[in-house]
C-alpha cells in the first residue's frame, strides 16, 4: 500500500502466529484409518453381538427439519409394552431405552413397535451359561449357526439403519422414461407450463421467421 502525504502508517497484520493460532489437519487420513481400525477391533471384541444398540426412529426437531427422521436416544416404555418386551430385559438384549420419552403420534408408535418386533424376530439370544438353555433363549441350532460361518463375521454397521424417505426413493429410483404417462411430478408440470407461457411470443416469432424464409426461397 502506497503512502502519500502526511498520513498515518497502516498497521497491516500479515504475520500470522502459526504456532498458536493456525491449526492444520494433515493427520486426517491417519485419523480415518485409526477410527476404522478401532471400529473393527470393537466389533471383534463384542462379536457375535452387534456394535451398537437398537435405537428408535424419531423426527428431527423444529419445522425446518421435521420432515427428516433420525435415530433417537431410546425406545419409550409404551413402545416396549406394545412390542411385548419387558423394560428390564430390553437393555440386556441390545435395545436402548429412554423412560422420559413420550409418544405423541400413533404413526411413530406403530413404526417403532414394528421395528422392535422385527429386531426380536431376527435376534439370536445366547444362554447365560454354556449349554443351559432357558425358555427365552434361542434354540441350540440357531446358536450353533451364529457361532460359525457368516454369523461370526465382524460387522461394524448399525442394526436396522434409519433411512429417510428421500434417500430410500433415491436408492430405488426408476427412470422417468419407465414411468407411465400422467405420473410425472407436479413440480415438473408447473415449471413446464410456466416456461411455455413465457416463451410463447418468442416461439411464434421464430416460427413466423422460418415460414417467411421458406416462402422467400420458393420464389
Amino acid at each position: 500500500m502506497t503512502i502519500k502525504h502526511n498520513q498515518q502508517i497502516q498497521h497491516n497484520h500479515f504475520r500470522k502466529d502459526w504456532q498458536r493460532r493456525v491449526r492444520t489437519h494433515f493427520d486426517q487420513p491417519g485419523r480415518k484409518s485409526r477410527r476404522r481400525n478401532a471400529r473393527l477391533t470393537k466389533a471383534a471384541a463384542v462379536a457375535p453381538r452387534p456394535v451398537d444398540k437398537l435405537r428408535p426412529i424419531v423426527r428431527c426437531p423444529t419445522i425446518k427439519y421435521n420432515r427428516r427422521v433420525r435415530a433417537g436416544r431410546g425406545f419409550s416404555l409404551t413402545e416396549l409394552k406394545e412390542a411385548g418386551i419387558p423394560r428390564k430385559l430390553a437393555p440386556t438384549i441390545g435395545i436402548s431405552v429412554d423412560h422420559r420419552r413420550a409418544n405423541l403420534s400413533i404413526d411413530s408408535l406403530n413404526a417403532n413397535v414394528d421395528r422392535l418386533k422385527s429386531y426380536r424376530a431376527r435376534l439370536i439370544l445366547f444362554p447365560r451359561k454354556s449349554g443351559q438353555f432357558k425358555k427365552s433363549d434361542s434354540s441350540k441350532e440357531d446358536v450353533e449357526a451364529a457361532t460359525k460361518g457368516e454369523g461370526m463375521a465382524h460387522k461394524t454397521h448399525h442394526i436396522l439403519p434409519v433411512l429417510n424417505q428421500a434417500k430410500a426413493d433415491a436408492i430405488s429410483e426408476v427412470k422417468k422414461s419407465d414411468m407411465p404417462k400422467g405420473e410425472e411430478k407436479a413440480y415438473r408440470k408447473l415449471r413446464d407450463a410456466r416456461s411455455e407461457a413465457r416463451l410463447v411470443g418468442v416461439r411464434e416469432k421464430r416460427k413466423k421467421a422460418k415460414e417467411d424464409e421458406a416462402a422467400a426461397t420458393k420464389k
